[in-house]
């Protein structure tokens, strides 16, 4: 096999019936020069069993296993840990790469000399006894397409949107004293605009190069915003990658956050703390509410009401 080029960290937990999926995703690559870490982060499933399997089939996998799950960030950390090659990138286990998806963003990168690539992405949604994908939903378009080379958060804050750490491809450096937050869920969303704002420069394209699975049992951290514990990570990550673009000057950026924040996180927020039995949830969710309309940017700040609708594509 040709020297890689891209390492791939790959976690998951308890995803014994979508990793193969992943794994195969990978092998299907156009671009042959990658390497992949399977991280299983303490399944009680047979999760261990498919990337273990993996390993001893493809010299391209390296498995890692963690005896108790120790969350998606210290995952991600470990196999940061473990890379050697000039770029790296992301890739839940329970989701897809396109067949392009390495050449495409490898390629470019190695091009244009940026620190990282953003690519689109699409949500796969159950469909009969399969996953069908949906359509490249607005914001993610707004964030990708025209593609744009060598730019930055100043001149494209747009990009801002594109926080989910599997839509990129990093030069391996980026990483130096970047990591994500541990103990926490979405912890890609401050490490994202850590990256646009360090960055000195990064590109965008539109070819969609990963399939987001919605889960047909609900089970996804994504589906779980109804619980306290999880409304508490999530409003946390709103808040950190908000403050991460202001400390660097990226108003435009935050104002662009604060349209899609008020247009589709909120609404759903607030239907559910109407319902939600603790009240701890309504008193959280109006609290972050008037701390956005605190902020300066939100005289800037117009979202889109019909923009929620594209959560169903």
């Amino acid at each position: 096999m040709p020297d890689p080029i891209v390492t791939l960290i790959v976690p998951g937990r308890d995803i014994e019936s979508f990793a193969p999926a992943a794994i195969a995703s990978l092998q299907a690559q156009t671009e042959p020069r990658w390497r992949a870490i399977l991280i299983d982060d303490g399944s009680v499933d047979a999760t261990g069993d498919v990337f273990a399997g993996a390993a001893a089939s493809d010299s391209r996998f390296e498995f890692v296993r963690h005896g108790a799950s120790r969350g998606l960030g210290a995952a991600r950390n470990i196999g940061i840990d473990r890379v050697d090659t000039e770029f790296l990138g992301f890739l839940d286990g329970d989701d897809e790469l396109t067949p392009i998806a390495l050449e495409r963003l490898s390629g470019t990168l190695a091009e244009t000399g940026s620190d990282f690539i953003a690519g689109a992405y699409v949500r796969t949604r159950p469909h009969g006894h399969g996953y069908v994908p949906g359509r490249v939903q607005p914001w993610t378009s707004a964030a990708t397409d025209p593609a744009r080379l060598r730019t930055d958060i100043f001149d494209h804050p747009a990009a801002s949107a594109n926080i989910v750490a599997w839509s990129k491809i990093s030069r391996t450096d980026l990483w130096t004293d970047l990591r994500f937050p541990e103990g926490i869920s979405y912890e890609d969303q401050i490490v994202a605009q850590q990256m646009y704002t360090r960055a000195r420069s990064f590109d965008v394209i539109p070819d969609v190069v990963v399939h987001w699975r919605i889960r047909a049992d609900g089970t996804s951290i994504t589906q779980s915003r109804d619980q306290l514990p999880v409304l508490l990570d999530y409003l946390a990550a709103l808040r950190g990658g908000i403050r991460v673009l202001r400390e660097a000057g990226a108003h435009a950026a935050v104002t662009a956050r604060l349209d899609l924040i008020l247009a589709m996180d909120m609404a759903p927020l607030q239907e559910i703390a109407a319902v939600h039995p603790d009240p701890a949830y309504a008193a959280e969710v109006q609290a972050f509410l008037d701390e956005l309309r605190a902020l300066p940017e939100f005289r800037d700040a117009h979202p889109d009401p019909d923009l929620a609708t594209a959560l169903s594509w």
